[in-house]
Order: C-alpha cells, then structure tokens, then sequence
C-alpha cells in the first residue's frame, strides 16, 4: 500500500540522521566519553521510557512530555532528559553504593517544545553524594574540558547561584502566587513579563530595583563584593561565598579563564537549589551545556543526597563540525554462482577486508563500473583462490 504524504515525512523536531551525520555524532560523542572515564566517571543507561511519576517536569517543562498509555492504563513517557531518571537508578539499583558516584551518559533525549529539535542526542554526568564546593568546580571543569575537546575554540561558560535570587525573594518576602509568576517569566526569559511584574508588585523600591537588575548582573569575581552590600540576609551571603570557592578553585583547573559570573542564571527553580551553570558555543544562540546542583531530588526517591552536574545537547552541535568521510568498501565480489560469490566474500571477511556482493549476475566491465560509481577501489570475480592474508 502506498503511504499518504504524511507517512512518507517525520514528526516536527524530529530528524533522519545520514552515515556521514550519525558517524560524526558517533565520534564526538566517544570524544567526550573517553574523557569523562578519564575523570573516573562510568557509563550507565535508564531506558528510553519512563513512568511520568519519575520524570515530573518543572516549571519549565510544562507540557513538554511525549505520554501515551500501557496496556495497564498507566501514563509513561519518553524520557525528556537523564538526570531524573538516573536519580530513580542510583535509589534503586544502586542503593548503598559507595559515595560519592560519578556516572556517566550518552542517550536520545525528546521534548515536545517549540524548540528546533525535540529528539537530540545528550551526553552528561551527575556526581551523586557530594555537597562540597571542590564537587562543583569538579562538574563544571570536566564541562569546559568537554567543550574544548571537541576542538571548539570560541566558548564560553556563565556561573550563577539559586541562592541569591531565592535569598531576595525571602527577604522581600513576597507572596507565593508572585513567587511563582516572576519564576515562570524568568525561566521564559521574558524579561518585559518580568518588568510587569515587579513593578505591579508593591515591593520596595529597592527590592524592585534588585530584582530587575539581578538577570544582567555579570562579570569576575568583584562583583560579589557588591551583591553582598545588597544584603545582610545569611542565605544570600552564604550563596555568595560558596560561589566565591568555586570559582577560585575553577582557577586550580585552570579554565577560570572560560567562565564569568552570571547572577542571570535563573531558571529550573524547582529542580536547581545551589551553583548553576551554561556553557555557549560561538554560531548557536542558545546554551549548549547545562548543569548546575540539586541537592533535593534525591529525596523525592526516598534516598537523600546531595549532587550535581550537567547535559551536554550533542545533537545541536553537529552543525559546527564537518562531516567525516566514511571508510569505504575494500572489495566488490561478482559472479555467475551465488555459493562462490558466498564462499569469496566470507574468506576476504576473515582478512579483515570490507567487502560488498553483487547480488545479481554481472559481467567485469559492469561490475568496475559499479565499483567506480561506489568508490570501491578493487574488484573481485568469484572463483579466484584467495591469497593468505593478503
């Protein structure tokens, strides 16, 4: 049966990937792996569906689950991102495990959302059990590693804490309900949504002022000394200097050079509780890497632990590289008997070579021009002994 034209196209945001495309994704994604084993971190995989009670979505995910129903009537989900799902691994299957856990990934991740792509490729890390400052630096130095293996040249990486902008709110103390309206505008980024906002709040001036100015509030460590004249507030000064070790021991790596403060960060309030963090490339204009600390999700399992790290969007990046030629066949097989052609190709398999049989019957000038057309340099007719380890 002939498809209509809907089955001959794909969902939005979804893509085909060709040899040369998945080949570079594939070895990009080895690039990065290679490195975070390096770091001790190891490799483990969720399943690509999960129970919607496991992968609850912020306020920034709002609708942006692929559901459907299982024979049993409960809701599952294609898993919109690894952290959650790893978090429901190491409280299960890895319960009483050695702490602190590094773990590793590289999955297809979907997300029904306006955005581009709904189904891209992401590699990330989580370390799991660890709440000291050192941890954090640790993710985020392993992030802009990650970044400069791939041989990108032009990035850069913004640092930001929760705390400080959860600090004002709990100084001002707002209501719950503008609470939640000013987050929602914030991790839209709607910047004139949040200006409304604030400015129909009946907050102090000063509280108003604070708050419009802190999401373009960036630059080197100086500007804590100034945030900390805001306030006298201990969750807002405690943020502070815990931002302030990180990113003196970013200097201990030796890729502070690559990250600048960023009070901006403001988003995942519901999932991110300390540092914060996005990574950007030169030629996309969204983050390319994200991670940050979310010392309360593991609670949401029943095993309390604090963690960090990130998702890097590898399937957004295919467009910076060039496609890899693709290793070709060694040899074409032709002949007029099948067992022959068989009994040949398996032989020139054993050698190691990259072989490909002409499934119909040829003769040798159609078989070198078939060859030709396929860029396979060397052509074999079926029949002829095979050298020894040729």
């Amino acid at each position: 049966m002939l498809r209509t034209n809907l089955g001959q196209r794909i969902p939005e945001g979804m893509r085909d990937l060709l040899p040369e495309e998945i080949a570079l994704q594939e070895n990009l994604e080895r690039e990065v792996l290679v490195l975070f084993q390096q770091w001790s971190y190891q490799k483990v995989l969720s399943p690509t569906l999960e129970f919607t009670a496991c992968v609850q979505p912020d306020v920034e995910q709002v609708d942006s689950l692929y559901k459907f129903f299982d024979r049993d009537g409960r809701i599952l989900a294609l898993r919109p991102e690894l952290t959650t799902p790893i978090a429901r691994l190491v409280s299960t299957r890895m319960r009483g495990a050695n702490l602190p856990l590094r773990l590793c990934y590289g999955a297809d991740v979907f997300r029904n959302s306006s955005v581009r792509y709904r189904e891209f490729r992401q590699v990330g890390v989580e370390l799991i059990g660890a709440d000291q400052e050192l941890a954090d630096a640790e993710v985020i130095a392993l992030a802009v590693e990650a970044i400069a293996c791939l041989g990108l040249k032009n990035f850069q990486f913004n640092l930001g804490h929760m705390g400080i902008f959860s600090g004002l709110l709990l100084e001002a103390g707002v209501e719950e309900g503008f609470r939640q309206k000013l987050e929602e505008a914030l991790a839209r980024k709607d910047m004139v949504g949040v200006e409304r906002l604030v400015q129909q709040s009946g907050l102090p001036e000063r509280v108003q002022e604070l708050l419009l100015r802190l999401p373009h509030f960036h630059g080197g460590e100086e500007i804590l000394d100034e945030v900390l004249d805001w306030s006298s507030l201990p969750t807002i000064r405690e943020a502070v200097e815990s931002l302030r070790r990180i990113y003196r021991y970013l200097n201990y790596f030796g890729v502070q050079e690559y990250v600048s403060l960023d009070l901006g960060i403001l988003r995942g309030f519901s999932y991110y509780t300390g540092a914060v963090f996005e990574g950007y490339v030169a030629g996309i204009g969204f983050p390319v890497l994200e991670g940050g600390r979310y010392d309360s999700l593991y609670a949401d399992f029943g095993v309390p632990q604090p963690a960090t790290g990130f998702a890097i969007h590898l399937g957004s990046m295919l467009e910076l590289f060039p496609l890899p030629s693709i290793a070709g066949v060694d040899i074409l097989v032709y002949g007029s008997d099948p067992q022959e052609i068989i009994r040949l190709s398996r032989a020139l398999r054993l050698q190691g070579k990259k072989v490909e049989m002409v499934l119909e019957t040829i003769d040798r000038d159609a078989a070198e021009t078939m060859a030709r057309l396929k860029s396979i340099s060397e052509v074999r007719l079926a029949g002829e002994e095979v050298p020894e380890n040729e």
